[in-house]
């Protein structure tokens, strides 16, 4: 796992491997909800491997973890 600059959003999205310049974020946070009780890593959005990076980062509570919470609420929202 890269460990390099992880506290923004934008690098949490280069890590699992999305498009991450900060338009391209804030567009894939508009056009993405996560449903009341749903956990992050059950979104149909991802991918097996995006998922399965998500709920390890929560599970081990990596270095990303915080910031997959950050991304939990953004699509909440």
């Amino acid at each position: 796992m890269d460990t390099s600059d992880h506290y923004n959003m934008c690098s949490l999205f280069a890590q699992m491997g999305l498009p991450s310049e900060p338009e391209q974020v804030n567009s894939f946070l508009r056009e993405h909800r996560l449903v009341d009780g749903q956990v992050i890593a059950a979104a149909d959005f991802w991918t097996p491997a995006q998922a399965a990076f998500l709920m390890q980062a929560i599970a081990d509570d990596s270095d990303w973890s915080e910031l997959v919470d950050h991304l939990d609420a953004a699509l909440r929202h």
